[in-house]
């Protein structure tokens, strides 16, 4: 019969066209899960995993040693921050720091953390990170010029304004506490 290959050829057609309609309608699905994962409960979001861990660490520790090796005193209140901060106990956090450690010796640019955290981290969380950099930057006792850069650009990446960064630094160098319920949860 010779419409027989014509009709073959049209069930197979449509037969594919199913299939890409599924496949199609499964990679909405998807995409819909995806982002209702990043919509939540309305909740703020914080540090809930460990990328967004070891972006906290990896600009950190990039800050502790954006002009030199990082000096003991650095190092300590890098271990506190992260201790306090994230709650893990001590092979936790010399992990952490040995893995931000690479990770920032590795990384090219600084976008690829703060996008990890711009992602997930509300704007208190994301000044509760300046906070920390000016922490560990302050440890020494002041902030050179090379310290402030970063830190500067890593804030602006971060979408914190200049006016919060200015607050921040001044809050740290002065010792003070009046913002120290910026705290990440976990």
């Amino acid at each position: 019969m010779p419409c027989q290959p014509w009709a073959d050829e049209a069930r197979t057609a449509i037969r594919m066209v199913g299939t890409e309609r599924s496949e199609a309608t499964s990679m909405l699905k998807s995409l819909r899960n995806f982002i209702a994962s990043f919509a939540g409960n309305g909740r703020p979001r914080t540090f809930e995993n460990r990328n967004c861990r070891l972006a906290t660490a990896a600009l950190l520790t990039r800050v502790a040693t954006v002009d030199s090796d990082m000096s003991q005193a650095r190092r300590e209140k890098l271990r506190v921050l992260l201790q306090s901060h994230f709650e893990l106990g001590d092979p936790a956090v010399a992990q952490l720091i040995r893995d931000a450690t690479e990770a920032a010796g590795s990384a090219v640019d600084l976008y690829h953390f703060t996008r990890q955290l711009n992602d997930v981290l509300d704007n208190e969380s994301r000044q509760c990170v300046v906070k920390m950099m000016w922490q560990v930057v302050y440890v020494d006792g002041r902030a050179n010029d090379f310290e402030s850069n970063i830190i500067w650009r890593i804030a602006d990446l971060l979408g914190v304004s200049s006016r919060q960064r200015v607050e921040l630094r001044q809050l740290v160098a002065a010792g003070g506490t009046t913002r120290s319920n910026l705290v990440l949860s976990v």
